[in-house]
């Protein structure tokens, strides 16, 4: 039987595009890309839509998600309903660098349970699922829950190491006088890859 000798160069051009891997780059527009070592192109990363949808198996969450803007006095808007979730539209998408931010109320006026009743039944490790209104599902995974007092802490608005999703509802007691909850809880998060 006849040896068949494949060249050395040839048998390592085979294996670097076996192995070959797509690394991040910038584009001239300051933009995330990815770039392929193999067809020297750059590929823009698309940004992440508008997050519609929010699914947490481990509470049975499935609600949609409004948008939010600010008030007049600079404190985060709340969903017109208590059955729906809301983003902070000022602020990161789902998925893109930065703390997006979702808020959701803990109940109604007239006590019955809103879309974050349960959240702070969530421990380190459970799913969050974000899709949004291009049809992409983005899932996130609980790193820690805090407890603030109204007008939160900047790190629940302002991380900027990745893609974070920070949930907040109400805790703490009634307060009558300021028409308001004492407390807030707060669901750290990261993008899973």
């Amino acid at each position: 039987m006849k040896k068949i000798v494949v060249p050395f160069s040839i048998l390592t051009g085979i294996l670097f595009f076996l192995f070959s891997f797509i690394y991040f780059t910038n584009d001239t527009n300051g933009k995330q890309a990815v770039q392929s070592p193999i067809q020297n192109q750059i590929i823009p990363i698309p940004t992440p839509g508008t997050p519609i949808r929010i699914i947490i198996p481990a509470i049975q969450i499935d609600a949609g998600i409004q948008q939010l803007g600010v008030t007049s006095g600079g404190e985060m808007e709340v969903p017109n309903t208590i059955i729906d979730a809301g983003w902070l539209k000022s602020g990161s998408r789902p998925g893109e660098i930065g703390s997006a931010v979702i808020a959701g109320h803990f109940n109604g006026k007239n006590g019955e349970p809103g879309v974050f009743a349960q959240l702070n039944t969530l421990k380190k490790g459970d799913k969050i699922q974000i899709t949004d209104d291009t049809g992409t599902s983005r899932t996130f995974m609980v790193r820690e829950t805090r407890i603030y007092n109204p007008g939160y802490a900047d790190e629940v608005f302002s991380k900027n190491d990745a893609a974070h999703l920070n949930l907040v509802t109400c805790n703490g007691f009634w307060n009558t006088d300021k028409n308001s909850y004492s407390k807030r809880f707060v669901v750290f998060a990261d993008i899973t890859h």
